[in-house]
């Protein structure tokens, strides 16, 4: 989660993204309503609304951590759109500065959060 704060934000509670997403865990609005966060400038209720959303990302993305990172910061929609990280010069460089202050490629997950991605098993098989 620091590595997820500090390449957001900086750690600036009042940080504001020319995309109005907002707080440590620069929360778009769609995505701090989806996570119960009314209050995104509130620390308390920003980190409990980005971890919520991560911890529903690593069980999507059954813990693979480019994707989870990639999906942060692009949209689930569009890792399952590209079968894997965007090619999008933000979201690569992104995963890359997750990656630095997180340097492991997978980390636990709980599956009872939600259905894993439907694109998953081609992701796989395009890493082979």
């Amino acid at each position: 989660m620091l590595a997820f704060i500090k390449v957001e934000s900086n750690y600036d509670v009042i940080a504001l993204s020319p995309k109005n997403a907002k707080g440590l865990m620069q929360l778009i609005p769609d995505t701090a309503a989806r996570f119960g966060v009314s209050r995104p400038y509130d620390a308390e209720q920003n980190i409990r609304g980005g971890m919520a959303y991560l911890r529903w990302l690593m069980a999507y993305f059954e813990g693979n951590v480019p994707l989870v990172a990639a999906a942060y910061n692009a949209g689930e929609g569009a890792v399952n759109r590209y079968r894997g990280v965007p090619p999008y010069a933000e979201t690569r460089a992104y995963v890359l500065r997750i990656l630095a202050g997180y340097p492991r490629m997978s980390h636990p997950f709980e599956a009872s959060i939600t259905t894993p991605s439907p694109q998953l098993p081609l992701m796989r098989m395009s890493l082979r």
